[in-house]
């Protein structure tokens, strides 16, 4: 009886976890196409790229493809050590819309992608500048959409989450979970309410008023933050300023990382960057660990050790613990074909849940362990520590 009890107990607290988890990444401003407007303002796509040349073609082939009328396209090479400039001087050549920029050696006290994003817009003559990073690809109407839904929501900082790419076997394995993680990190209905200090933003896809970027001092004000857009999304919003992040899955997509170790090297600095010198997010990021081990041993172990039990004399308990943790299975796989679908990836990887929170989890500790021990991160040849 002590058994049926304690699996009782874990069986009501997993269905209640897990629902939770699942129920917390509320989009509700959602970009819409649109058509190009009227009375177009001149907005610069800024694209900052660092050793981008398997990415950098397509992305600025879309956004020189917009239908949106009045726009430049700046790229700031970031001292690149392959193609990415040699590509974009080819471009430069065919469209006089686009400005490539070799970037300047970093300054002490800089961080890269602000100190590329800094430069970038300080040759930008835009009325609003788009932020897009070089992994990132638009719609045609993207932009039309993206500054219609700005306009219609009367936001000053305007960002989106979008459809992420998955192309290889990890990338669907971790990529969906991470998603979930972070819905759990942000309340996107808390960072759309302006009488909340939450604010958060997606470097992938900023628009933002100049007038409004100048004034709380740019790039230039967060030099030195590696999470740039989270921290110039605070300064926008805590200086008054209205800010709105929404569902860009329709006209904006982003492939990230393109198998296990660029993901586990760009996952572990973010959610080192994340956890630093905050005490709090590091015990709920262990907490997040301890989550994802028991997705990943627990419930096998939950299931194998009620059948062991079964053939040993545990007759009807042992039957309802294992039909306990099988429920538990199948709410878990029952969720995560919906994130897998809403992710346009087959549902059969739902089974890979197990696998999937084990290399989490085990993101998550190297993350911690990193943050206690004063290690730092490494990122795109670049060492930084947590300030």
């Amino acid at each position: 009886m002590p058994y049926l009890l304690t699996s009782t107990l874990l069986f009501l607290a997993a269905l209640i976890i897990i629902y939770w988890i699942h129920n917390q990444y509320h989009l509700d401003v959602v970009v819409e196409p649109a058509t190009p407007p009227a009375n177009a303002p001149l907005i610069s796509i800024c694209i900052p790229a660092r050793n981008e040349e398997k990415n950098i073609r397509a992305c600025v082939e879309s956004a020189l493809g917009q239908d949106y009328p009045n726009l430049e396209v700046i790229v700031l090479d970031d001292r690149s050590t392959d193609s990415t400039l040699t590509q974009l001087s080819g471009f430069a050549s065919r469209d006089s819309r686009l400005l490539p920029i070799s970037g300047k050696e970093l300054p002490a006290g800089w961080a890269g992608k602000p100190h590329a994003l800094f430069q970038a817009s300080a040759a930008a003559h835009g009325e609003w500048l788009c932020f897009v990073d070089a992994d990132t690809f638009l719609a045609p109407n993207a932009i039309s959409a993206c500054y219609a839904k700005a306009l219609e929501t009367h936001v000053d900082m305007f960002t989106t989450m979008n459809e992420q790419i998955l192309g290889s076997f990890w990338e669907k394995v971790v990529m969906p979970l991470v998603m979930t993680a972070l819905s759990v990190g942000f309340s996107p209905r808390k960072v759309n309410d302006p009488n909340s200090r939450d604010a958060i933003a997606n470097g992938q896809f900023i628009l933002i008023r100049r007038s409004v970027y100048d004034s709380i001092g740019g790039h230039e004000k967060v030099k030195d933050q590696i999470v740039e857009d989270k921290a110039i999304s605070e300064q926008v919003k805590w200086n008054g300023h209205r800010l709105v992040v929404a569902d860009g899955m329709k006209v904006i997509r982003t492939r990230m990382y393109t198998d296990l170790p660029s993901m586990w090297e760009g996952w572990t600095k973010n959610i080192y960057l994340g956890l630093s010198g905050h005490p709090a997010l590091l015990l709920l990021g262990a907490f997040g660990a301890l989550l994802a081990l028991m997705a990943a041993l627990f419930l096998p172990l939950w299931t194998l050790l009620g059948i062991g039990w079964l053939f040993n004399g545990g007759t009807w308990l042992a039957v309802v613990i294992i039909v306990q943790s099988l429920s538990v299975w199948a709410w878990l796989i029952y969720f995560r074909v919906r994130v897998n679908r809403g992710m346009k990836i087959s549902a059969w990887y739902a089974l890979t849940t197990p696998l999937g929170a084990g290399v989490f989890a085990a993101m998550m500790l190297a993350s911690a362990w990193k943050v206690i021990s004063g290690q730092g991160v490494t990122w795109r040849g670049r060492k930084y520590h947590a300030k």
